[in-house]
């Protein structure tokens, strides 16, 4: 029987992590090293993407590298897989790119009525279709390694419909778009365990609302709606993506694991 010291270890394998300059993203990189993976950190340019991708090859002596790719771009995720793939195959993908847009981005973080076709079209391309191609560029590598994972971070927003009386009063909206994303990667997840078994597990996380400086009145009201009594931190993650990752959960494909401090089951 392997020691469960054994089944967490990820040294000598190789995690690609999209979003990698993120919040999310920094917190999934530094969990994997901390078990011994080398990473490759994926974000867009003028990220801070280098100085941690150095950071945490100096902390976790493991080897770090970092790629510029945008991944609304269907060129630039080609050339990011042959690249990595020169490299070395890949074990662990994880698709945690997300477009999120911005407050002065038009028709995005506006009333259904106002959010454009534009917003939408460049959510899924981000959201879903980039996580679609990376998986199949990446799927021959990860078929020919050792634990092939693919983990797709996903929302409780691709499972539950906003509760819009979180927002009343504040300027906060809740795009169409980003919850439709997120529930295709969801049932993505689904079909692709199906595709890529025995060789390749894929699954995916659904995280709740993480608190990053939101109106303090919208904390307060998420976090009355929870039934652990706060909104999620990046830490809250840590365990998760150690899980699913490693051959801790050797024997799960298909699955979403919903991390949201118990919002979906009021």
């Amino acid at each position: 029987m392997t020691e469960i010291a054994g089944l967490m270890s990820l040294k000598n394998r190789t995690a690609v992590i999209t979003g990698g300059a993120g919040n999310l993203g920094q917190t999934l990189a530094e969990t994997l090293a901390e078990l011994g993976a080398n990473l490759v950190l994926v974000d867009l340019s003028g990220s801070s993407i280098e100085d941690l991708a150095a950071n945490l090859s100096a902390r976790f002596d493991v080897t770090v590298s970092s790629e510029i790719c945008d991944l609304e771009c269907e060129e630039q995720r080609k050339g990011l897989a042959e690249r990595v793939t020169l490299g070395g195959d890949v074990d662990i993908l994880i698709n945690n790119a997300a477009f999120v847009g911005t407050s002065d981005l038009s028709g995005w973080s506006e009333t259904f009525e106002k959010q454009s076709l534009e917003s939408w079209r460049r959510a899924l391309e981000v959201n879903l279709t980039a996580a679609f191609h990376l998986s199949q560029l990446f799927s021959p590598s990860l078929t020919n390694s050792v634990g092939g994972s693919i983990i797709n971070i996903g929302s409780i927003y691709g499972e539950l419909a906003p509760d819009w009386s979180l927002y009343e009063g504040l300027n906060m909206h809740n795009p169409a778009a980003y919850g439709a994303s997120k529930a295709g990667l969801l049932q993505f997840t689904r079909w692709l365990s199906t595709a890529l078994a025995p060789k390749v597990r894929v699954n995916a996380i659904s995280p709740g609302g993480i608190q990053r400086g939101q109106h303090p009145d919208f904390i307060k009201r998420y976090s009355s709606k929870t039934p652990l009594g706060r909104m999620a931190e990046e830490g809250d993650l840590r365990g998760p993506i150690a899980f699913l990752a490693s051959d801790m959960s050797a024997y799960m494909t298909g699955q979403v694991l919903n991390v949201d401090g118990g919002w979906g089951v009021w």
